[in-house]
This record gives structure tokens, C-alpha cells and sequence, in this order.
């Protein structure tokens, strides 16, 4: 089976995938590839490798765990039980990234997401949703983001975590070049555009590539068009992400002040403010778009305090 499923790291080479080239391509293309290598290791039955990469690059190496574990669990019909071990085990310190890495296996096997992850977080399993848009932008972007489509049989509400997804991707997809994301973004319908900049502040500021000025440029773009506080929501996502795993990087210290306005440990801490306000029983799509939804109503209180 590790043969068969055995991925190809050249794959996500931006010059095969047709995406912008900047100086940010090392840095993403070197995402995807710890990415590629965390699934390969599991795969083949040495997870243990993923603790050789760098600390910055495990989030990702971890995704593409989650992708493994979630794919081996649909096709031997172990009801997610490689993933519980993941998120309980090696991968305790990465539930977000894990989470997302289930979508992407959703979406390479052509399914939808949910079937098989029932058992894991109750909210944030909706994050496979983001995965799962994010790889079919990355894989399909002529569909996805030329002509904009997005996948069937979704309700509002997966479709609105498919384009946090998508918007992650589109970091990728115009290689952290804040003014051509700014010039992609306008081209999609205003009702997308909302959770398209909510995958960007989270991708900009957990994955990086973009200096201080040019986040100040997105940050300006996203409050013109409106959505400064889904830029900031996703920001604070990204925060927290990096927070559990204990390595908070430069860029993520960097890009926290200017797209939430505050330090990561405060913009981390609205994300688990407006996770308890939920209660202990939120498990629901619209309780994860309530979640969001808490993340930006605390910024909008500190911008209003400043």
C-alpha cells in the first residue's frame, strides 16, 4: 500500500502547478514538500521521521500525516482510528493542521469530507472543509480559481470553510505577492470574498513569505473591501495554530501586529475566548461559524477600545 499511495514530492513544484514565481517560492514550496514527506513517513510506517524535519516545518509535515491516517482509515475501514492515535499521540501538538490534512485526503480520494472523522474534534473536524478546498484549489486551479467553481452537493456553510481553504491556497497560488492576492481576491463574487481573506490572514501569518509592508498593503486592501476582520479572524487562527505547537516563528511575531493589531498570545487567546462561549456541546457547522464569528467580534472590540 505504501507503494501505491506513495506521493511525488516534484508535485507541488510551483512551475509544474503553473503558480506565480516570486521570492517567497522557496519558503512554500518547502511547506508542501514537509507536507508530501509527513505523509510518505506514515505511509510507510516511520512517522517517527517528521520529528527530523525543522520545528517550523512539523505543522505541515503533520497535515500531510493527518492526510495519510485519514486516507489508510477510509480504505481499511477502521472507523478514524489511525487518526484518534495521530491527534492523541505524535500529532497532540498539531490538532488544526491534522484536521485540515483529513480534507485534503477527502478530496484526493474524490469524496466529501465528514464520512470517517466523526470520532475526532467535534469542531474542529470542520476544518477537513478548509482542506478540502484548499487542495482542490492547489490541484484544480484552473477550476477553482480561474473559472471559480467550487464543489457540489455543499450547503452555505461548507461552502463558506471550502473558500477559507481556497483562500489559504491563493497565498500559494500568487506566492505571497500581497498586491496580486489583493488583485486575485477582487476578480472572485463579493459573497466569497469574506472567507477568501480569512484563509489568507491565516495562511500569510502560520505559513509567511511576506514582509511587514507588504501586510501592512493586505491589511488596507481587506479594510477597503470590507472584510478587515476576517483578515484578522484567520490571522488569529494562524496564532493559535502556532501557539499549541510551541514554535512561534519570526514571521508569525511579525505579522500578528499588523493584521490583528495585537501579539500573538492575545490574538491566540480570542480564539479560545470565543471557543468557551460555545459551550460543551458545540460539534455543529454553525457552531464552527459561530466560532469565527466570536474571533471577529473581539477584534472589532479591541479596535474600537484603541
Amino acid at each position: 500500500m505504501a507503494r501505491l499511495l506513495w506521493q511525488n514530492p516534484a508535485r507541488v513544484g510551483f512551475g509544474v502547478r503553473r503558480f506565480r514565481l516570486g521570492p517567497a517560492r522557496e519558503r512554500l514550496e518547502g511547506a508542501e514538500r514537509s507536507f508530501t514527506a509527513g505523509f510518505n513517513a506514515v505511509v510507510a510506517g516511520e512517522a517517527e521521521r517528521i520529528d527530523d524535519l525543522r520545528e517550523d516545518l512539523r505543522g505541515f509535515a503533520y497535515e500531510g500525516a493527518g492526510m495519510a491516517c485519514a486516507t489508510l482509515d477510509v480504505l481499511t475501514l477502521t472507523g478514524g482510528r489511525r487518526l484518534r492515535e495521530l491527534l492523541s499521540g505524535p500529532g497532540m501538538r498539531y490538532p488544526h493542521l491534522i484536521h485540515l490534512g483529513t480534507g485534503r485526503a477527502y478530496a484526493r480520494m474524490r469524496l466529501r469530507p465528514m464520512w470517517g472523522v466523526r470520532s475526532v474534534h467535534p469542531l474542529l473536524r470542520w476544518l477537513a472543509h478548509d482542506g478540502f478546498g484548499f487542495h482542490q484549489g492547489f490541484f484544480s486551479a484552473d477550476r477553482t480559481v480561474g473559472r471559480q467553481r467550487t464543489a457540489g452537493l455543499m450547503d452555505r456553510t461548507r461552502r463558506a470553510i471550502f473558500d477559507q481553504g481556497l483562500g489559504r491556497m491563493l497565498w500559494f497560488h500568487e506566492c505571497a505577492g500581497a498586491d496580486d492576492v489583493v488583485l486575485r481576491i477582487a476578480e472572485f463574487p463579493a459573497g466569497r470574498r469574506a472567507d477568501l481573506w480569512s484563509g489568507v490572514g491565516l495562511a500569510a501569518t502560520y505559513t509567511g513569505g511576506a514582509g511587514v509592508a507588504d501586510l501592512g498593503r493586505l491589511a488596507s486592501a481587506a479594510a477597503e473591501d470590507g472584510f478587515r476582520a476576517h483578515l484578522a479572524q484567520g490571522c488569529a487562527f494562524a496564532c493559535a495554530s502556532r501557539l499549541i505547537s510551541a514554535v512561534v516563528p519570526e514571521h508569525t511575531v511579525a505579522a500578528a501586529p499588523v493584521l490583528c493589531g495585537a501579539e500573538v498570545d492575545e490574538a491566540a487567546g480570542w480564539t479560545d475566548t470565543a471557543l468557551v462561549a460555545l459551550g460543551h456541546n458545540a460539534h455543529s457547522g454553525d457552531h464552527y461559524q459561530a466560532w469565527r464569528a466570536g474571533v471577529r467580534k473581539a477584534w472589532a472590540r479591541r479596535d474600537r477600545d484603541l
